[in-house]
């Protein structure tokens, strides 16, 4: 299947959209520049959600229909998010050969703006060469990078395609079939303050209550299927104040909604097991409160009012969400038997894959829509040192032409 792609502009509208400022909640530049494009190519339907209420985006989720023009072909969907991570803003993207970069001081937005390149080249290819195809449509969505709330947000009733295609994955020529679901947790420790250098008996630190407790716990490769993290830690107000309330939030992921629930509870029991092992300051023992220990400091130095109440004892507070529910598909689903026969109309063998981390699809999926997700060549994402070869965005591209018309 030979399939003629326009490199020169396929790489100038990349390069358009990575230099398009896009942060989470910021999306605007580009869905006013993915409007021009498309009413340009003649899109019957152009419209933007109201989503924008709940995330608090400058913008909705677009969403853009093609009529087709093979009455015997169904609707299909391919998706992408316009946000990108920091720091993403004044990108000025250099190409060195067929690469793809950033100056280095920011992320390059291949992620996810290398699925959109390919999506607008995919309607001028269809459009020049007049291929038959069935009608298309195209979803954006807002704020994928900090939690999928665009996608959350979207009403599954504006889409008529039976099934569809999320464009948002490292590698070239990958489908990703199965994605874990994950659980957000934010757990508030409450221990009590004192100061650290005249009373540092009278406290309890929140943080050595959090540490006891995180060392306790298994973390990173859990089994096969699971991972869990803490990435996020708030607290303490001073260096001679013994911290009293410690914030860390964190996730656990499982392909298992059984295994998913049993790493959670572990995490929450071993939180209350530490508060409740936890024994009294010294200085809140009777016999501390009847000798207590001399004070090298003048009395003028020592508040002796601060001494707490003898009923104190410290407190964990853990909320848990499920941030994305899992995926999982199977090689008889539409949706998976249309990319394989794509990849063979190519010549091409592409691998399906079952990966850790969770996307836009995770959600679609959640929604009845039966949604594959495709890679399309980013890679070393989230970094300053991301990058992407020309040469698999027109691997992309060739497969979203093959997809369309299979």
């Amino acid at each position: 299947m030979k399939i003629p792609i326009n490199q020169e502009r396929l790489a100038h509208t990349f390069v358009q959209l990575c230099e398009i400022d896009s942060p989470s909640r910021k999306e605007k530049g580009v869905s006013d520049y993915l409007r021009r494009t498309f009413h340009e190519q003649g899109a019957v339907s152009i419209v933007e959600d109201n989503s924008a209420q709940q995330t608090g985006s400058d913008c909705g989720n677009l969403i853009v229909s093609f009529p087709g023009n093979s009455p015997k072909q169904e609707t299909i969907f391919f998706a992408c998010h316009m946000d990108t991570v920091e720091p993403g803003s004044g990108v000025q993207v250099v190409q060195t050969g067929d690469i793809f970069t950033s100056r280095g001081d920011t992320v390059l937005g291949s992620d996810d703006k290398s699925g959109i390149a390919a999506l607008i080249e995919l309607i001028w290819i269809l459009q020049e060469n007049r291929i038959a195809h069935g009608p298309l449509e195209l979803l954006f969505t807002t704020c994928e990078e900090i939690g999928l709330l665009g996608a959350k947000a979207l009403d599954c009733t504006r889409l008529t395609a039976a099934y569809g295609y999320a464009l948002d994955s490292t590698g070239i020529d990958r489908i990703i079939t199965g994605a874990p679901a994950a659980n957000k947790l934010k757990i508030e420790v409450h221990g009590l303050a004192a100061h650290a250098g005249l009373h540092p008996e009278q406290g309890i630190s929140a943080l050595c209550l959090t540490a006891n407790a995180i060392t306790n716990l298994r973390l990173g490769r859990l089994d096969e299927e699971s991972t869990a993290n803490f990435g996020i830690i708030h607290g303490g107000v001073a260096t001679n104040i013994i911290p009293d309330h410690i914030t860390i939030e964190g996730e656990v992921r499982s392909h298992s909604l059984q295994k998913l629930a049993a790493h959670t509870a572990e995490i929450q029991r071993t939180f209350q097991q530490v508060m409740e092992g936890c024994p009294f300051p010294p200085s809140l023992a009777p016999t501390a409160l009847e000798h207590p220990c001399p004070s090298p400091f003048p009395p003028e130095q020592q508040n002796e009012n601060e001494t707490p109440a003898l009923d104190f004892s410290p407190s964990v507070s853990i909320n848990v969400q499920l941030e994305y529910p899992a995926m999982r598909l199977e090689m008889s689903d539409p949706v998976l038997a249309r990319v394989k026969k794509a990849g063979i109309n190519l010549g091409r063998t592409l691998e399906f894959q079952v990966a850790g981390g969770g996307s836009d699809a995770n959600i679609f999926n959640s929604f009845g829509l039966p949604t594959a997700i495709i890679a399309t060549g980013m890679d070393k994402v989230h970094t300053t040192d991301e990058c992407l070869d020309l040469k698999d965005l027109i691997r992309l591209t060739e497969l979203l032409v093959a997809i369309t018309v299979a």
